[in-house]
């Protein structure tokens, strides 16, 4: 995972698609520039879904990465 630390922290634990991107985006829209965003969630098409909306959405995505059952994401606006 990246050093810096994120600004803010989500977890979207047992959320299905479209939940988890959707989550995302909003708790992005509340970030400054520059900020960056730590995602958990245990929905394994969060894998392929959450970085092609930080492609998308003009995010940089820092991390992506399994840990057990969980994924975890980071993320800056």
């Amino acid at each position: 995972m990246d050093a810096a630390a994120p600004a803010a922290t989500i977890d979207l634990s047992g959320l299905k698609c479209p939940l988890p991107v959707l989550r995302t985006k909003k708790a992005l829209a509340g970030l400054a520039e520059g900020e960056r965003l730590l995602v958990i969630a245990t929905d394994p098409d969060t894998m392929k879904d959450i970085p092609a909306f930080a492609k998308l959405a003009g995010c940089r995505l820092h991390a992506a990465e399994r840990d057990g059952d969980r994924f975890r994401f980071v993320l800056e606006r």
